[in-house]
């Protein structure tokens, strides 16, 4: 009788311990648990949005060994400012991994009369003289992002990608026309930040650069910086609104042609995740 009322009470006292270990254990399970920030539950992102940038533009085209004139989109061509169409795209197949790319289609129209004369393309182009044209800037990224430091409020990672640019001027006058432009790939690596101000409202900072210094061993040289500071209002996980910041940076210079391409301003996009 005693043994079975000692086994009985351990029984009892076993079945206690066991009740008592589950809510610790439900409690430290839940701790542990991912609790991402409204927002940062997606595998696609999609963006579009219009950016304001200020450009300064000054380009120079060289043809039959006559250089070009250092030509200012603003000044020489009166070029207007103007609004383009952003449009990013994110794939994210796992949480540290994104896949990134973005496309801004960037046209300005010249319609003007020159107050001095311009040599473009081998070209004069008189003062006085009515010019019509357009120079036009495809700006594509395409790139890859590792976020290697990552957390429910932020993270941190390193960002590789190809921007590939493709510039093109065109301009006409009642004697002459001609018609000049550039394209290349060009690699870029750089850093990019969030954290989380509010559950929902985020602030990410990016930068990409590259630059190829001259040389007495080839006839070209560049550079490409792009800045970017945005918030991110996220209504749900699905739907937000991103408000931001560009300073896109490009130079060139191939042979005799040149350009010189500094674009900034603020933007607005609407967000949609997946």
């Amino acid at each position: 009788m005693k043994v079975r009322r000692i086994l009985h009470g351990l029984g009892a006292a076993g079945a206690l311990l066991l009740l008592a270990a589950s809510p610790a254990a439900a409690q430290y399970t839940t701790f542990n648990q991912p609790d991402p920030a409204t927002g940062e539950k997606y595998h696609v992102e999609v963006a579009f949005g219009l950016w304001n940038p200020t450009p300064e533009i000054i380009f120079s085209s060289e043809q039959f060994g006559i250089p070009g004139s250092d030509i200012s989109l603003q000044e020489d061509l009166d070029a207007a400012k103007k609004t383009f169409r952003d449009f990013r795209l994110v794939l994210r197949p796992a949480r540290k991994h994104k896949f990134r790319a973005e496309y801004v289609p960037i046209k300005y129209d010249v319609d003007t009369v020159l107050r001095r004369s311009i040599i473009f393309n081998g070209n004069l182009y008189q003062v006085g003289l009515p010019v019509q044209g357009a120079l036009k800037w495809d700006a594509w990224r395409f790139g890859y992002e590792y976020d290697f430091i990552y957390r429910d409020r932020g993270f941190i990672g390193i960002i590789a990608e190809a921007k590939y640019t493709h510039v093109s001027a065109d301009l006409a006058s009642p004697l002459v026309s001609e018609f000049a432009e550039a394209r290349a790939p060009i690699p870029a690596l750089g850093l990019v930040g969030r954290g989380y101000l509010l559950p929902n409202l985020a602030i990410t900072g990016e930068f990409t650069g590259f630059r190829l210094p001259e040389s007495d061993s080839r006839d070209y040289s560049g550079r490409y910086y792009d800045f970017d500071v945005y918030a991110t209002l996220n209504f749900t996980n699905n739907v937000g609104v991103t408000g931001g910041y560009r300073r896109l940076t490009l130079g060139y210079q191939v042979d005799n042609d040149f350009g010189d391409f500094r674009m900034k301003g603020l933007y607005v996009m609407g967000v949609a995740r997946f």
